[in-house]
């Protein structure tokens, strides 16, 4: 088992931002990177990126069908806005060819949704050009109820507020035909109609031959899913969602072919559209507008060895003899990890911080696990459940989130636990309180991190004080969280300026069979693709209550997971026992899952450095092809291959086979399994890789090709 690397280690990787100060500075003004807050966004938006002129060179003239915006390229992509009078429709150009377009009778490019009735957007009434902004007023198919429409045209990018009026609007709608802009990417964890995010993640977001429809009537900054207000295209545009309020989006959910992206609550659909010349580049406009990680909340020695926890191996029937003999079981069978986390199943009630009766001796486990060379840890949240001892001392003293509808009690709110009260972070004292229990533990029984499983908030309660929106508490949580070792599983914090937090992502739970590790790779790519680059699947193996996973799905998630940013585990290879079943697997399973954490190892200095180039610009480091290689068409379709870095193609077999296709983009590669070069761009028909063969590939013209192949073949 490897030791764990000592706590300045963790110092380390907070402190290098220092020596990269000048690096980020320069990167800034090539890519737009900035540390913004996401109440910027609109100046922001509206003036162009970072390093961009200010004002561009626009002008506006009639046209037979309506009237035409033109944004000439200087530094840019320049671009055109076509608008047409009835149909009212928005159509955005570049170089000649459509790159985005409102879905004009599907059912109109822009609906108010009011008390009573619905206002669908039906033809332009009027236009004028003034100061650098283009303000429309668009009629409805409901009398005197007009729909006010501002364009602010930027470098690379125009921002546009749809606004209805009246004290009867409920939400503003705008509707995008998708096709025009080729495959969609973007949203970050997506719920489906085939049990998404859990086991489906469509990629791209349009493709639903294999996948299902993105429908989500909950998406937004309190939600416990990772998503994110930003989508962009194979076309390179780009939509931002500049909003603190609940949305509901659709993409081919309620019409196909058609997003339906709606804001809750308000009269004013904020957004901005990108106008690009590659994907990769909508993507750096809007970590423009995000900012970039301050840091890697993860020090070095958690991106070199997986962290174990203890939840897919037991669930809540784990008890301290087990948790100590799985412990023990996986370090005398060599396997490396720096941490061994108890998860759910150890609280006596859901928010109390005391052991129950299976854990007779809580201190004496945590030496045990110190005395593998390992850290310790425990899974905590902030949902406190009503039978717990401190839900009524946290009710007694406002401690709580209180509820909206009668905000003299607390906010009550149902989870996969029952039914509990939220700790207001936004109250000192709620906070000052939660925080000195969480040091109690750690003091009580060396406990050197946590695992924050929660929400923050909720749509059905009342923040402290009126001016705290939802995206407030997500960073209340996050600097909450940031006061302790999260020992690589990280924690769930999203929405617009998440981003600068650094914080390790976690997906959502998976199941345990083929389709669940295909949507972890996807999701993976949807979550770095929207701005966090410190990604790792769910527990290998899976960890929603399936039957145990076989020894083919165990080891082929290992084997993704070790070209993966982290590794995150659970299920031991030397077997499984929990109240959805028992498999045990033999020997070879051991030694593959051993091989695969050995490779992972052995890659861990290459990651390390994209995780500091992370840190400086917002790379991903898993990341799709079509980022580095925007002119390979083949590349947008493929969901089972990614980039790690520039020089490393992972192709792991995910399915129960041994041989895949793998494509190779143009270059010199180098096949790590079969110690050949091969040119690209090529497709290589049923490449064959049995159980112990991971298809990978080093791109020998990049910067860290060499080293690398040095490094996996000796």
């Amino acid at each position: 088992m490897a030791q764990s690397a000592p706590r300045p280690a963790r110092l380390r990787r907070r402190t290098s931002r220092g020596l990269v100060v000048l690096a980020c500075a320069l990167v800034a003004a090539l890519v737009g990177a900035a540390t913004v807050t996401p109440s910027a966004l609109a100046q922001r938006g509206r003036s162009g990126p970072p390093g961009a002129a200010a004002g561009p060179q626009a002008h506006v003239h009639p046209t037979r069908s309506g009237v035409e915006l033109v944004v000439a390229g200087g530094g840019g992509a320049g671009y055109r806005v076509r608008i047409d009078r009835a149909p009212f429709e928005i159509t955005t150009l570049r170089g000649g060819h459509t790159v985005l377009r409102t879905a004009a009778a599907s059912p109109a490019s822009f609906e108010a949704q009011l008390a009573t009735s619905t206002a669908l957007a039906t033809q332009l009434r009027s236009w004028s050009w003034k100061d650098g902004r283009l303000d429309l007023t668009v009629g409805t198919d409901q009398a005197g109820r007009d729909l006010t429409l501002q364009l602010t045209p930027g470098t690379d990018r125009y921002h546009l507020a749809v606004t209805a009026s009246g004290d009867d609007v409920q939400s503003v709608t705008a509707h995008y035909a998708m096709a025009d802009s080729g495959h969609w990417y973007g949203h970050g964890e997506a719920t489906t109609d085939r049990n998404g995010p859990y086991q489906d993640q469509p990629w791209p977001l349009d493709d639903h031959s294999d996948s299902g429809t993105v429908t989500d009537d909950a998406f937004g900054p309190a939600s416990y899913e990772m998503v994110e207000p930003f989508w962009f295209t194979q076309a390179a545009s780009g939509i931002y969602v500049d909003t603190t309020h609940l949305m509901k989006v659709s993409l081919g959910g309620h019409t196909a072919g058609v997003a339906d992206l709606s804001v809750q609550d308000t009269g004013t659909l904020d957004h901005t559209v990108f106008v690009e010349r590659t994907p990769r580049e909508v993507y750096q406009d809007y970590i423009g507008i995000t900012g970039t990680p301050e840091k890697s909340d993860a020090p070095d020695y958690q991106y070199e060895t997986p962290v174990w926890n203890s939840w897919a191996q037991f669930y809540t029937d784990v008890t301290q003899q087990k948790f100590v003999d799985w412990a023990r079981g996986i370090h005398d069978a060599g396997i490396p990890g720096h941490t061994f986390n108890l998860d759910d199943g150890w609280m006596s009630h859901y928010g109390d911080f005391t052991f129950n009766d299976k854990f007779p001796d809580p201190k004496a486990m945590s030496d045990a696990i110190h005395a593998l060379g390992t850290k310790f840890g425990l899974w905590v949240t902030l949902w406190i459940n009503l039978d717990a001892d401190n839900y009524q001392v946290a009710k007694q003293k406002g401690y709580l989130l209180k509820s909206k509808t009668d905000p003299s009690q607390p906010c009550q709110v149902s989870w996969w636990n029952g039914t509990a009260g939220i700790v207001d972070l936004a109250n000192p004292a709620a906070r000052q309180w939660y925080v000195d229990q969480l040091h109690g533990v750690q003091k009580d029984f060396d406990v050197d991190g946590f695992k924050f499983d929660t929400r923050f908030f909720d749509e059905s309660c009342a923040p402290y004080t009126p001016d705290l929106t939802m995206a407030d508490y997500q960073k209340l949580g996050a600097d909450m969280a940031d006061e302790f070792d999260l020992q690589g599983m990280g924690i769930r914090t999203h929405w617009t300026g998440s981003q600068q937090h650094g914080f390790v992502t976690r997906q959502v739970d998976k199941s345990t069979d083929w389709s669940s590790l295909n949507a972890a790779v996807a999701q993976n790519l949807a979550l770095s693709t929207v701005g966090y680059p410190f990604v790792t699947t769910d527990m290998i193996g899976g960890s929603l209550a399936g039957f145990p996973p076989t020894k083919q799905v165990l080891v082929r998630w290992a084997q993704a997971a070790a070209l993966m940013p982290l590794m995150y585990s659970s299920t031991s290879p030397l077997g499984v026992s929990n109240f959805a079943g028992s498999r045990t697997y033999d020997d070879e399973t051991v030694q593959l899952y051993r091989d695969a954490v050995a490779l992972h190892q052995r890659l861990a200095p290459y990651i390390e450095k994209q995780v500091d180039r992370a840190v400086a610009t917002g790379e991903p480091i898993m990341k799709p092809l079509f980022f580095d290689f925007p002119k390979d068409q083949a590349s947008y379709d493929i969901d089972d291959e990614w980039l790690l870095g520039d020089a490393v193609l992972a192709a792991p077999i995910l399915a129960d086979a041994s041989q895949r296709d793998v494509h190779l983009p143009a270059g010199t590669w180098y096949d790590v399994a079969r110690h050949r070069v091969v040119r690209g761009t090529v497709d290589l028909h049923g490449y064959q890789a049995d159980l112990g063969t991971i298809p990978l590939f080093i791109r020998m013209d990049s910067k860290d090709g060499a080293a690398l192949r040095q490094a996996l073949t000796g």
